[in-house]
């Protein structure tokens, strides 16, 4: 880890290189402890220096790797310049920080995440079994290959034997990840009803957002008074557009990749989970879709679940349908 201490004047105390260790860190810094505070940028690697300020009482800064231009913009960039332009940025307040998320809850988003990954693969696998049996132009299955009963005998519509074996390790590997899954799900339940039972329960009495899309918001989110704003959380959850303007003209939209990926994939399931079942939601997207189109409809409903979830966790309340079919 490359490392630089400036001083209150500007000047440069330490500018290293060295091991990335604990101890070796703290002996670095130790004649530069007093008023010292340490800013890192958010890359996988910082979960373990914050941790380590945290226990020996120094402030820890997290600087927002998307936004911070000066590094990124550099001539020159390598290790070395980006320590000095970090700690630059520090001393003068233009460091953007990000999030310092709680240790004690990073393990169980860790999990949802996980999970979130597991289930793709295992969609990857039931797309390479339709796909392939497009390929051989065969009839189509006619129910939902998804579920465990509807894969039986499933291999044997098949005649090469190579082929078959294919569908029959993508069989195996889905039922593989379906027990995984489903005892990770059960992990994570477990945890998230100690962690903020009453979240977890309003996040549940809203249409659409089933047990899997609550626990993601759930340990997306943390808590929801770190959002100054419901535009400052629809944003995070990258559900508004960011214009690009300059001398009055808009030159497109920006910053597509800030904010939480995550939360924006919830967002996007639980509007169109909204509709299942849900007469009232499906006129109110006919209504969008006569203005706006089909796409749009569902981005806008996307954005107002992120609205109702905000004010929802903020308030405390259940989901009101009539509330939020009226708004």
């Amino acid at each position: 880890m490359y490392i630089c201490v400036l001083d209150q004047a500007g000047e440069i105390l330490v500018h290293c290189n060295l091991n990335t260790s604990p101890d070796e860190f703290l002996k670095t810094v130790a004649p530069c402890r007093e008023d010292l505070v340490v800013a890192c940028e958010c890359i996988f690697c910082w979960y373990w220096l914050a941790d380590l300020c945290a226990k020996e009482g120094i402030p820890f800064v997290l600087g927002h790797a998307l936004y911070m231009k000066a590094i990124h913009g550099a001539k020159v960039k390598n290790d070395r310049v980006d320590a000095y332009k970090i700690a630059t940025l520090l001393k003068f307040g233009l460091l953007a920080q990000g999030y310092v998320y709680p240790p004690r809850l990073r393990g169980s988003r860790g999990l949802t995440r996980r999970r979130t990954y597991l289930a793709r693969k295992r969609a990857d696998l039931l797309s390479h079994i339709q796909n392939t049996n497009s390929q051989y132009n065969l009839p189509e299955f006619g129910k939902k290959i998804a579920h465990k009963m509807h894969r039986q005998g499933l291999a044997e519509q098949f005649a090469d034997p190579s082929v078959r074996r294919s569908i029959e390790l993508d069989i195996e590997l889905i039922d593989h990840y379906d027990r995984l899954i489903d005892k990770l799900q059960d992990d994570i339940l477990r945890t998230a009803r100690v962690d903020d039972p009453q979240a977890l329960h309003i996040l549940r009495t809203a249409h659409g957002i089933g047990q899997v899309l609550s626990l993601t918001i759930l340990y997306e989110i943390h808590d929801i008074h770190r959002f100054p704003s419901v535009g400052d959380f629809t944003s995070y959850a990258r559900l508004v557009k960011c214009a690009r303007e300059s001398a009055g003209k808009r030159q497109g939209s920006s910053g597509k990749k800030i904010g939480n990926v995550h939360l924006k994939w919830a967002f996007s399931e639980a509007a169109v989970l909204f509709l299942r079942a849900n007469p009232e939601g499906l006129k109110y997207k006919q209504r969008l879709e006569k203005k706006h189109g089909k796409t749009k409809a569902l981005s806008i409903l996307a954005h107002k679940l992120g609205r109702a979830v905000y004010y929802m966790l903020l308030r405390g309340k259940a989901f009101d349908m009539k509330k939020f079919l009226a708004a």
